[in-house]
């Protein structure tokens, strides 16, 4: 599940940085308001490449990781329907 955030972060900020550079070394050549747009869906995306690379999926464990103490991990697993072997 990290690689996939992780490549998919990498991607959005690649798209980023591309369009940062595409509009202001192509596009504005033939319209700045264009180049402008496109700088403003460029500014958009880093606070998305961020939330797709911290979300967590269902099968990623952080809430419910082993606390240390025995009875209350059987506890939980118990509640959640999972049985330890």
């Amino acid at each position: 599940m990290y690689a996939r955030r992780r490549h998919w972060y990498f991607g959005l900020m690649g798209l980023c940085v591309g369009l940062f550079v595409l509009a202001w070394g192509v596009v504005r050549l033939w319209s700045v308001p264009a180049a402008v747009g496109m700088c403003l869906v460029a500014m958009v995306i880093p606070p998305v490449a961020a939330i797709v690379a911290n979300r967590r999926g269902p099968d990623d464990r952080w809430w419910d990781d082993p606390s240390g103490d025995q009875q209350s991990d059987e506890w939980w697993d118990e509640l959640d329907g999972k049985r330890r072997h």
